[in-house]
């Protein structure tokens, strides 16, 4: 374009080139408007705003076949003068190729009039791409035929026919990669006429188109070459549901991100055709597609950690598969790239994008539009880059938490489960550690430590002849929830290691500073406190980092997560004597040792046994009545359906009208009268050592064990409504009737279980299980089975049998038909129907003695002083951990609905004494994500929205 008038300050940097059009351009109507009139010189400047909602590709102009790159005496003036790209609007997305793409004339530079300096040729771009590998034989063919026609090309190098076809070799694949530069698309005289800074911007522009057809082929590759094999059906590699996981988990979502990537390269190649040689802009195109891959590369990236070690691990463990990958290296068209050198170019593609963009970024002229465009696309990239880096570090760790876990060895018996397929297993801290040993010469031992984010492991290496490295367990893993620091700020201490003769005062004996730590098991302070050290100061440092951050974040899962969910019903109406004086005439309750709970007249009451009587209130009262004075009783059971209220205190057993006893906590009955109101079950056959009471079927039993001097007998009694009994009307005590005959069972029973056919009889070293229905001629079932054991063939079951010894049972927990597991104060282990340890005789080691149990559902808790450990029966999982002050089961119910009351120490003390909190242990359900959403949805459809 010519003009008699200076340059505009802000007239764009391509002032010196004339872009014409020989023939009419065939734009749509809203375009034509904007390009009917010659532009001024004002309006040439870059103050026409860019408009976001069009673009049109930029035209090329015609081509003056007279005298090209020569000052013409003349200005051209033509009607329908065409505004740069990044001044038209853009007509449709970056994703729709065809509509976009129009065809105009090739292009003819001509010199501006200003221009009379003569132009001398600009030495090559600065910024050069990195050169890819040699290409394949169909590239090295058109190689050659363009180095055997050389001559001719360099006569018709500047004739546009030629560039377009070296355009259209190059965006199919057939350029050599020593060709794939812009300068050999260009004439010369256009290199000539622009400035070194814009040769160097489309260079960097050309860059990216290049490096996009490269990285879309790569990744065709991997699936022509690696994922089309093994997914095809059938092969010999692996099976077809082996094969359909392991290309799940190793190549992840990379379809996902190469389809994305050939709906970009579409865009860019059209862009390239529209404006070549001068590309004005691909920043739009780069920030439409970033905005929708950056997820997919971020989940890719996360993972790709763990889809190298499935990789790696099927190399090792699979011939065929090992094969495959040699086969597939020598394809030609992997140039010589193992496996993991194309498995990684999704992990290093946007990182070099976002370099290229910010090389263009510093080439683009100040009065560019992509000054805008540009930064939010690398903003986007550098957002992306920093939120993958903990996903790749946490994918790291758990890679070297599989590692460490195939190195585990186990001590032959128990049953230790850290759970390795749990997607949030990792290895947080890992070290060497020492110990000092407990013989006379305080000699030392060297282990190693591992902080997962569930246990605490202390280990023995071990090298094997092989170089792999094998670790055993050397103590029992320690839960986090038990997991306690002790001092991490004491001196260091000089280790000594005895000479080859036995002494430590030698001049072969060496020293070495450690720095000492200690750690403790919560649930047995004194036996599992164990004080390790450190070789330098800044390791006990990290290590106490990681500790203390491994605690805190597995309590934080634990209390958003809990199974089982502790509401106080009352903390403080009972109370027991405390450090603070107490007022003169204080009356204590004691501590609550049985609960039983009822409703009547549509409100639940409770009846709490405390060392000086039982209570009786309301739920929701804060305070309860005494209307019994029995002193510690045994336990206490409320059947609300007979009106039935049963009281084992020390060796008798009573029953009381339920009714009766809401009236004296209410005040409107005696408790003389509730006296006098009691019937005595057993009184004839004994002294009552057990009782319970249960269902079976559609019958409520009583059952009772009566001690004489050379036996213990079981009896059992069915409760029926009195309108049910005949003899009612004559006898009060009717509503009790005999079901079966007596039973004799060992004398050291404890404990009477309902199973959901049987009753299960616990003693000390065994439990009976038998049929209620028929007890005097069904033989009973006698658990544990170590009849098996011989000559110690099993050596589990020998282990077994000796961890057994010396063990008090506590109870069977039904968890499905003809299964039971069987438990004890210190371990539990799973038995079939036949009373046989199964699961090859492994036992479980809970972490705390037991003092009580309650089966709900799939869980087992257990009771202990200090804590409730709630484990899943199918696999002995520890899944939660309630942590309290003298915890005991108060009250466990007939049926798994029934309310779960456990008492603990209160956290009220004053002078009025130590509160005891009774805690109700709700069983809790997972969050349905989708029930707001259909919530909402239903609110919406009310108002016809």
């Amino acid at each position: 374009m010519h003009s008699s008038s200076s340059p505009s300050s802000r007239q764009p940097y391509l002032d010196r080139i004339s872009l014409h059009s020989s023939r009419p351009n065939k734009l749509t109507s809203s375009s034509s408007n904007l390009i009917q009139s010659p532009l001024s010189s004002d309006e040439q400047n870059w103050s026409t705003p860019f408009p976001q909602n069009e673009y049109h590709a930029f035209p090329p102009p015609s081509i003056s076949s007279t005298t090209p790159f020569e000052p013409t005496s003349t200005p051209h003036h033509h009607k329908s003068p065409e505004p740069l790209a990044w001044q038209r609007q853009r007509a449709i997305s970056s994703y729709q190729l065809e509509s976009a793409t129009l065809t105009f004339p090739e292009p003819q530079l001509h010199r501006a009039t200003s221009s009379k300096a003569i132009l001398r040729p600009h030495s090559p771009p600065s910024y050069k791409p990195h050169q890819r590998a040699p290409a394949s034989s169909h590239r090295n063919s058109v190689a050659a035929a363009l180095d055997t026609h050389k001559a001719e090309a360099a006569v018709l190098e500047d004739q546009p026919d030629l560039n377009k076809l070296r355009l259209e070799l190059f965006q199919s694949g057939k350029i050599p990669d020593s060709e794939q530069e812009w300068d050999r698309f260009v004439p010369r005289q256009a290199l000539e006429a622009l400035g070194k800074q814009e040769v160097e911007r489309q260079s960097a522009l050309f860059e990216v188109f290049k490096s996009e057809l490269d990285y879309v082929n790569d990744l065709q590759i991997i699936q022509d070459v690696f994922v089309g094999p093994l997914s095809s059906v059938p092969n010999e590699i692996m099976t077809e549901e082996k094969g359909r996981v392991f290309v799940s988990e190793v190549f992840w979502n990379l379809k996902n991100i190469l389809a994305h990537h050939q709906r970009m390269l579409g865009s860019l190649l059209s862009r390239q055709r529209d404006q070549h040689p001068l590309v004005q802009s691909i920043a739009d195109i780069v920030l439409d597609n970033a905005l929708l891959f950056t997820p997919e590369y971020e989940s890719y990236i996360k993972h790709s950690p763990l889809s190298l070690e499935y990789h790696r691990k099927e190399l090792d463990q699979n011939a065929r598969y090992k094969d495959f990958i040699r086969k597939c290296s020598e394809d030609p068209r992997l140039r010589k790239r193992d496996f993991k050198t194309l498995f990684s170019r999704p992990i290093t593609r946007l990182p070099r994008l976002k370099l290229v963009m910010e090389r263009i970024q510093k080439l683009t002229a100040p009065d560019h539009p992509d000054l805008e465009t540009i930064p939010i696309v690398l903003a986007v990239l550098q957002d992306f880059i920093k939120s993958s880096e903990p996903g790749i570090a946490a994918a790291e760790d758990k890679v070297k938490f599989w590692a460490l876990y195939e190195s585990l060895g186990y001590p032959q018996g128990e049953i230790i489960d850290i759970e390795p397929h749990d997607s949030s297993r990792t290895l947080i801290h890992a070290g060497p550690l020492a110990r000092q040993k407990s013989d006379s010469w305080r000699s030392w031992s060297d282990v190693f430590g591992a902080l997962l984010d569930n246990y605490f492991l202390l280990l023995k290496e071990e090298t094997r002849l092989s170089e792999t490295v094998k670790r055993s367990i050397v103590l029992r893993p320690i839960p986090l929830e038990y997991l306690r620091l002790g001092s991490f700020n004491e001196p260091p201490e000089v280790r000594r290691e005895r000479a080859d003769n036995g002494s430590i005062i030698s001049i072969n004996s060496t020293k070495q500073n450690l720095y000492p730590f200690s750690v403790y098991h919560a649930g047995a302070k004194a036996a599992s406190r164990y004080t390790l050290y450190t070789q330098t100061a800044a390791a006990r440092e990290k290590w106490h980092k990681a500790l203390v951050d491994a605690i805190g974040l597995r309590k934080a899962r634990q209390d958003a997560n809990k199974w089982f969910a502790p509401q106080t019903l009352n903390d403080g109406f009972f109370r027991v004597p405390s450090r603070i004086p107490h007022v003169q005439g204080t009356h204590f309750t004691g501590r609550a040792v049985c609960v039983a709970v009822f409703p009547s007249q549509g409100r639940n009451y409770l009846a709490v046994g405390c060392t000086n009587g039982i209570y009786v209130g309301m739920r929701t009262d804060s305070s309860f009545r005494r209307v019994l004075e029995f002193t510690s009783p045994t336990s206490i059971v409320a059947l609300p359906t007979f009106n039935k209220f049963l009281v084992h205190y020390e060796t008798a057993l009573f029953s009381y009208p339920l009714d009766l006893c809401i009236r004296v906590s209410q005040g409107k009955a005696t408790a003389q009268s509730l006296y006098d109101s009691a019937e005595r079950l057993g009184q004839k056959d004994g002294s009552v050592s057990l009782f319970n009471a249960g269902r079976i079927a559609d019958r409520t039993l009583v059952v009772y064990a009566t001690k004489s001097f050379m036996h213990v007998t079981l009896h059992t009694l069915e409760v029926v409504r009195q309108d049910e009994n005949p003899l009612s009307s004559v006898d009060r005590a009717s509503s009790y009737r005999p079901f079966g005959s007596p039973v004799p069972i060992p004398r050291e029973a404890h404990n009477a279980v309902f199973l959901p056919q049987n009753v299960a009889i616990c003693a000390s070293k065994s439990v009976h299980i038998l049929k209620p229905m028929n007890m005097t001629v069904s033989s009973p079932t006698v658990v544990p089975n170590f009849i098996d054991v011989t000559g110690g063939t099993n050596t589990s079951l020998s282990l077994l049998k000796e961890r057994w010894k010396q063990r008090k049972s506590l109870d069977c927990i039904s968890f499905k038909v003809n299964s039971l597991s069987d438990t004890s104060l210190e371990l539990g282990y799973y038995i079939d129907k036949y009373g046989k340890p199964a699961r090859s005789s492994g036992y479980i080691s809970w972490e705390c003695k037991a003092t009580a149990y309650a089966h709900r559902g799939s869980h087992l808790l257990l009771f202990s002083p200090g804590f409730i450990e709630v484990r899943s029966i199918h696999s002995g999982k520890l899944v939660q951990v309630i942590e309290g002050n003298d915890v005991r089961l108060l009250h466990c119910g007939l049926a798994e609905q029934d309310m779960l009351i456990a008492a603990m120490t209160g956290d009220v003390e004053d002078a009025r004494g130590l509160s005891e909190k009774l805690v109700e242990l709700v069983q809790t359900s997972a969050i349905d994500a989708q029930a707001p959403l259909a919530r909402a949805e239903q609110l919406w459809d009310e108002w016809d929205m």
